[in-house]
């Protein structure tokens, strides 16, 4: 029997006499229908080998790359729960902000044509970003984005591929320090959308609207609270508490925000690429005494092989 939630089928174990070892939620990766080194086959083989039993999907403003996933895990007859996905970009206070919405509907007409218009302001952020690196002498930056891209969601991870390539910088990290930061040559603001919009389009959806990473924004302790308490207020179900690589004891603080504002706890990898300190499912655990976003979700179904 296979469920029929749009959160799919997990197999409960090897056998019906073992006790099943906790499951593996990574409700947080990146493929290279956005700015992930993979293709969705590959990320979906690569969570299996690693054990992880539910994966999320959530590439930048698409959801282009679900429907590979899916039919990979079929072609495989993988041993792995894959949810419907997206990571949204907002802007909140001069902020670029991350929502991260789990078991939407990718055929929700409402949800098709929002991720149009961010489609079409994240090509001309690109378009403004080439310009101004083009001032300073660095041609043809957004045809190397473009290419790095092939095909996906252009982002600024893209132009940093292609300026490491180009020999303007040794690693992806000090081209956004020297050239894509704020304030510096390449940095265009974002115009992304609310994070009013956000939540409203991923619940319209059927999806949980997720804050995403909010130990990486740079905010002081006041500034995270204030952006947690508007999240809340506007109706977003859940944040990231546990992710693989976290300053000591951030996963406990954000346990701790994640009560105090009523928010469920996600937890995710963020991939996109192979790397030693950042690997699907690992080091993924939520603190006790928190509500997982998975609570309420459909129940995990075992998959029988029908019997000819």
């Amino acid at each position: 029997m296979i469920s029929t939630s749009p959160y799919g089928a997990l197999h409960t174990g090897d056998a019906l006499n073992e006790i099943p070892r906790p499951r593996i939620y990574d409700l947080h990766s990146h493929t290279t229908a956005s700015d992930g080194l993979l293709s969705p086959r590959q990320l979906v083989e690569r969570a299996a080998h690693y054990q992880v039993d539910v994966l999320a999907i959530t590439d930048h403003d698409t959801t282009a790359g679900l429907e590979e996933a899916r039919q990979a895990i079929r072609d495989s007859a993988l041993t792995l729960a894959l949810i419907n996905g997206v990571e949204v970009s907002t802007v909140w206070e001069n902020h670029e902000i991350h929502i991260v919405g789990l078991g939407i509907d990718p055929a929700n007409p409402q949800l098709m044509a929002f991720l149009e218009a961010q489609s079409t302001r994240r090509r001309q952020r690109a378009e403004m970003i080439a310009d101004r690196l083009d001032k300073a002498r660095i041609p043809g930056s957004l045809e190397g984005a473009l290419r790095l891209a092939n095909g996906g969601a252009v982002t600024r991870g893209h132009f940093a591929r292609y300026l490491v390539e180009c020999g303007r910088a040794t690693t992806v990290a000090g081209v956004f320090k020297n050239y894509l930061a704020r304030g510096k040559t390449g940095y265009v603001p974002p115009q992304w959308c609310t994070i009013e919009q956000a939540i409203d389009v991923i619940h319209h959806s059927g999806g949980q609207a997720v804050l995403a990473h909010p130990g990486r924004y740079r905010l002081s302790t006041k500034w995270l609270k204030r952006l947690l308490a508007h999240f809340a207020r506007h109706g977003g179900d859940g944040m990231e508490v546990a992710q693989c690589q976290q300053a000591p004891d951030e996963r406990n603080q954000l346990a701790h925000f994640s009560r105090q504002f009523g928010l469920l706890a996600s937890q995710g990898s963020d991939f996109h690429q192979p790397c030693p300190w950042i690997e699907l499912g690992r080091n993924l655990r939520l603190p006790p005494d928190i509500t997982p976003v998975w609570q309420e979700w459909a129940p995990p179904v075992l998959i029988e092989e029908s019997k000819a």
